[in-house]
């Protein structure tokens, strides 16, 4: 408690961001996926196709734009990227095209999961070095919040005031509530608590590394596997939800519980994996991260009521609690934190390329015939293999923290 006490200003600033990044993320965007495809005459493929390309050019203008992290003071830049999000949220309510609908969810999208989630990740691992990870479980705790209480509440005002009219209610509470928090929150700077006189926290081989350092490096690339697959299959998961329900006969009142049951492990998760990355390091985390969405990603095909949906998806949720503290401490603790919103950028962008793809090769197969819980056990399987991959990986991982700079 006293640590929460003494960082109060700086955790709710990152809870506040992981808060707002909701409207840009595919468990709320996917609550819209039937009106969407109907108001615009789309099918599973053509909207997930859609929902591909512009991920993937959020993801390519995250690399461009996401080392101002380290040039521009977050009480601007968080500022003008929530101006720019609410926009979005504007246009989805009054997009009468299918080019207009792209450029919205493109800004969607780049706003909500891409800079949103990357402000969050590099402010925490700037602000906070030996408790870290405890810092990025507590402030991730607003991404499970939201996918508990966000899509009962969308439900609910989509039946009452239309789809249209629940977008304007986003955008009003971006404007009227995140923006002038956030301002009041960011008034005050924070030097980096335990960070070497404020010079940052250095990485491998007592060093800050660059993008440029990083990306010619092969550990980088060890990490794509596992920086690609919980954002793919967490995304997908959601975004075929309405597809699940259709497919099971369900309806999506009664699978409602689910993002609570999510929520509720992401959340008990997160905190322990925090604690744990502080206690025995990031790199401890990786061969356990992926196995119980593995599990989850199994039960969905065989699940006959919407309790066995909630179950497969607390166990999703226990990965993604898990991946979102390992995510905020492993690139800080390998490479520093003085190039962190360049780097971080790149493994930003790879994530959120990750859940470009997946709606577009997923609801492909869809259309092909091949439905999203008859897709689970590829899935699954991918989740178990790599998990034992990523053993060897850890070892090296830690047999380059103990070594010295060369030279």
């Amino acid at each position: 408690m006293n640590f929460i006490k003494e960082n109060a200003r700086w955790l709710a600033t990152g809870l506040l961001l992981s808060l707002g990044s909701s409207f840009g993320q595919t468990f709320f965007i996917s609550i819209f996926a039937g009106e969407i495809r109907l108001a615009y005459g789309l099918s599973d493929g053509e909207w997930g196709g859609i929902y591909t390309i512009v991920t993937m050019s959020s993801a390519f203008l995250l690399i461009l734009f996401g080392g101002r992290a380290d040039t521009v003071p977050l009480s601007r830049l968080a500022v003008v990227v929530a101006g720019v999000f609410a926009l979005a949220c504007v246009l989805m309510a009054f997009s009468a095209s299918v080019w207009l609908l792209l450029l919205t969810v493109f800004l969607l999208r780049f706003c909500g999961q891409g800079m949103m989630t990357h402000m969050l990740a590099t402010a925490m691992a700037r602000w906070f070095v030996a408790t870290r990870g405890r810092a990025m479980a507590i402030t991730s705790l607003g991404f499970p919040a939201s996918e508990a209480l966000l899509p009962v509440i969308a439900i609910l005002l989509i039946s009452g005031i239309g789809w249209r009219a629940t977008w304007v209610v986003a955008a009003a509470v971006i404007v009227l509530a995140l923006i002038p928090a956030l301002m009041f929150l960011l008034a005050q700077d924070r030097a980096p608590k335990g960070s070497n006189g404020g010079r940052g926290a250095p990485g491998l081989f007592g060093r800050h590394w660059t993008r440029g350092e990083v990306l010619s490096h092969p550990l980088f690339y060890a990490f794509v596997p596992l920086l690609l697959t919980p954002g793919f299959i967490g995304t997908v998961v959601f975004f075929h939800a309405v597809h699940v329900a259709e497919v099971k006969g369900w309806t999506l009142t009664a699978m409602a519980p689910s993002y609570a049951a999510y929520a509720a492990a992401s959340v008990t998760t997160g905190l322990a994996a925090g604690w744990a990355a502080d206690r025995f390091g990031p790199t401890r985390l990786m061969p356990v991260v992926l196995v119980p969405m593995g599990l989850g990603m199994f039960l969905i095909g065989p699940a006959e009521t919407p309790l066995g949906w909630s179950v497969a998806l607390a166990l999703v949720g226990i990965t993604q609690g898990i991946a979102a503290a390992l995510s905020g401490t492993l690139l800080p603790t390998l490479f520093g934190t003085n190039h962190l919103g360049s780097v971080r950028s790149i493994a930003t962008a790879i994530m959120v390329f990750s859940t470009a793809v997946g709606p577009g090769i997923t609801g492909w197969y869809i259309d092909q015939g091949v439905s999203y819980p008859e897709q689970g056990v590829a899935q699954a399987t991918w989740c178990i293999a790599l998990s034992l991959i990523l053993i060897p990986i850890m070892l090296w991982t830690e047999r380059l923290q103990r070594q010295k700079a060369p030279g």
